[in-house]
């Protein structure tokens, strides 16, 4: 069976994605610089998504997302479970890591483990969905620390490299490593996290874990509505 998809189709989903960068409304020459289409196929292109609501023609020609796509939005996040895109990421972590992998999210003045899934291994460090941790100590804390507003040189790295280490901060036989996940709107979602017993997280250890961590946190804020931030200003916006 065929993946390629259909030529027409993939036009018009081109024509959506070049919106994605926040801009309010562009004119057709811009839709049609920023696409690649000649402006004869983005005409065309344009028009059929006027069409069906996807984009609306303001009166002075531009163009601007329409609201078949908030529509469309509303019955994602009507029925989107969380568990649905997230625990299927956390088992993939510890699977690759052969630690165990969370999912926590901001409760008031503490981090809340929503999704865990355990390491495959006898000797692993305790957390269970549900847990309600400090947001002052830990990795996951930070990260959570750094993308709600806090100031101060700590912070200010976290949000600039997009990860944080913790190594027997919160239990000194914990090691640590978090990274930050975004929602729509560039917005935090929440931070997952490897973690197991302090000794096995060596240098080469954390070395190995950070570029897969950050990865799978970049396809969790894609797949949540969100990009990767590009830069460390994207980041703290």
């Amino acid at each position: 069976m065929s993946r390629e998809g259909v030529a027409a189709v993939d036009r018009a989903l081109t024509i959506l994605d070049v919106f994605m960068n926040g801009e309010g409304s562009l004119t057709l020459t811009e839709i049609s610089k920023r696409s690649g289409f000649y402006k004869s196929t983005t005409l065309r292109l344009t028009e059929s998504l006027e069409k069906f609501g996807y984009l609306r023609r303001q009166e002075d020609g531009a163009y601007r997302l329409g609201p078949k796509l908030l529509y469309l939005g509303s019955l994602y996040q009507k029925y989107f479970r969380s568990a649905d895109l997230i625990v299927p990421v956390l088992r993939k972590l510890a699977a690759d890591l052969q630690e165990g992998a969370s999912f926590f999210i901001r409760e008031k003045d503490t981090r809340v483990c929503l999704h865990r899934v355990d390491a495959p291994r006898s000797v692993r460090d305790s957390v269970h969905e549900g847990d309600a941790l400090p947001l002052q100590v830990g990795a996951s804390g930070h990260v959570i620390m750094a993308f709600s507003g806090a100031t101060g040189a700590k912070y200010d790295t976290i949000r600039r490299r997009l990860y944080e280490i913790s190594l027997g901060e919160r239990d000194p036989e914990v090691g640590a490593v978090a990274a930050p996940v975004f929602s729509i709107g560039q917005e935090l979602a929440g931070v997952i996290s490897v973690s197991g017993p302090r000794y096995r997280f060596d240098e080469s250890k954390i070395e190995e874990i950070i570029p897969v961590l950050v990865r799978r946190a970049a396809e969790l804020s894609v797949s949540l509505g969100s990009r990767w931030p590009a830069d460390a200003s994207e980041a703290a916006a």
